[in-house]
């Protein structure tokens, strides 16, 4: 395996961690920022309240979204077994 096919290797690897991370890490971002706009309306500043909705958030965004990353995941797991096949 040349340096180049290691380069491709790494960033599809990196490209498919970034995609399979984002819907999870959007929910989150998204719950946290509601949660937040509805503390600072309510000045209700209690700090285990922010953590609730959103671990429960993440959690139906994972069980939500588990096939598409799976099939992400196994498509590079493919693609990475081609290349070690293919030399």
């Amino acid at each position: 395996m040349t340096p180049t096919d290691v380069v491709d290797v790494v960033r599809e690897a990196i490209w498919v961690l970034l995609v399979v991370a984002s819907p999870v890490m959007l929910v989150a971002l998204g719950v946290g920022l509601v949660v937040a706009l509805i503390q600072a309306l309510t000045q209700v500043q209690e700090m285990t309240l922010a953590f609730v909705p959103k671990i429960l958030a993440i959690f139906l965004a994972l069980i939500i979204f588990m096939p598409f990353m799976i099939s992400n995941m196994i498509g590079l797991m493919e693609n990475i077994s081609q290349r070690i096949a293919g030399l």
